[in-house]
């Protein structure tokens, strides 16, 4: 069955993470299309929160998928899957950030303290809107945070995610998670949290072309894998 179908019949039949690992580990590798349709947006904001630069969270995006194929039978379901995939790319990407002397540790990403540059009268929601400028004006307001505050707000209010998952994905307590939340909405709720704080979802899109290219490069790796273990 190709990988298209495989995603098709996955749809339909409503498979969980869970499913979709098992079949892989079976030998289905075909199956790990569908993780990586379901978490490539998500692994890519969160990435980019840290990184700060598109080439190398789409890059820090295969190399997830890459480590989490060559370790798959070791998750051992104690936390859900996406979270153990989140908490591969938040690594990868601190370590990518140390590699280039960016930073040492999530704290100290970016974390320069003060008030965003941002005029104290921003542009009318509506205006932004019917223009066509929300994505943008929302990704450049946020992309002016500190990284530890854009990475809670891309976990918390971007991907939805649950303050226990989060807090896993950044291997800290629930409290301190919480305080970093809180810390990284004062200083973004002036700009645009609570201007259009619930369209901020929609801005970071992970469009098809460049899913389908994620897709396509992470499978050739794992091909080139194969055969130097055949060889």
């Amino acid at each position: 069955m190709g990988t298209s179908a495989i995603v098709s019949r996955a749809v339909r039949e409503g498979w969980s993470d869970e499913d979709v690992i098992e079949r892989v580990l079976a030998g289905e590798t075909g199956a790990y299309e569908i993780i990586m349709r379901r978490y490539n947006q998500r692994l890519y904001r969160v990435a980019l929160s840290i990184l700060k630069d598109d080439t190398e969270a789409e890059d820090v995006t295969q190399e997830t998928y890459v480590r989490a194929f060559e370790h798959l039978s070791q998750f051992a379901g104690r936390s859900k899957f996406s979270t153990w995939l989140t908490r591969i790319a938040v690594n990868e990407s601190l370590a990518r950030a140390r590699r280039n002397q960016r930073s040492a540790s999530l704290d100290e990403i970016a974390s320069v303290d003060g008030e965003l540059n941002m005029p104290s009268h921003g542009p009318d929601p509506e205006k932004i809107a019917a223009s066509g400028e929300l994505n943008r004006f929302i990704r450049d307001t946020l992309s002016r945070l500190p990284g530890q505050h854009l990475t809670v707000i891309m976990l918390r209010d971007v991907e939805e995610m649950s303050t226990s998952e989060a807090a896993e994905v950044l291997e800290i307590s629930e409290e301190n998670l919480k305080v970093r939340v809180h810390r990284a909405r004062a200083a973004f709720r002036d700009q645009l949290y609570e201007l259009v704080g619930p369209e901020a979802r929609y801005a970071f899109a992970f469009e098809a072309p460049r899913c389908d290219l994620i897709v396509a490069a992470v499978f050739s790796r794992l091909a080139d894998q194969e055969d130097k273990a055949s060889a």
